[in-house]
């Protein structure tokens, strides 16, 4: 704000209510800057290539029930082929009905992971807690 002096014999000031915009420019363009520099960092865009397990394999059972997610997305149950929609049928049978066996679940590479996950929720809803990821085994770093 600013004060003008009249042309006159008055003795009293008068005020002008002008706004200085300036210090707020000043402010917006820091503030600007600053998002700018910061906006790039905040996006994580890293290319990951997940290595093999080196970790010791656990025994494996003497007969292993294998779920099959194939490059197509079609299930097979040991050999036989399934739907998803008959999955808990189709495990009950092979498991007479023991929902804590473990169930080996191996997916081809291709396979991407939402349809995994949708897998594993078809397991879960059947009552099979106890899945196994099978991969390839690496051989360990010297």
């Amino acid at each position: 704000m600013g004060a003008r002096l009249g042309s006159g014999n008055d003795d009293d000031l008068t005020e002008t209510h002008e706004i200085n915009v300036t210090p707020f420019i000043d402010v917006v363009l820091v503030l600007l800057i600053i998002f700018m520099v910061a906006a790039p960092l905040a996006t994580v865009d890293v290319p990951v290539d997940l290595p093999a397990s080196t970790a010791t394999p656990t025994p494996r059972p003497d007969k292993p029930l294998f779920l099959t997610i194939q490059a197509d997305k079609t299930l097979s149950l040991g050999e036989t082929a399934t739907t998803k929609e008959a999955l808990g049928a189709a495990l009950d049978a092979a498991t007479h009905g023991d929902k804590t066996q473990r169930v080996f679940l191996r997916a081809d590479k291709t396979v991407d992971y939402g349809a995994l996950t949708e897998v594993m929720n078809s397991l879960r809803a059947a009552g099979y807690l106890k899945i196994g990821l099978v991969g390839l085994e690496a051989a360990p770093a010297p």
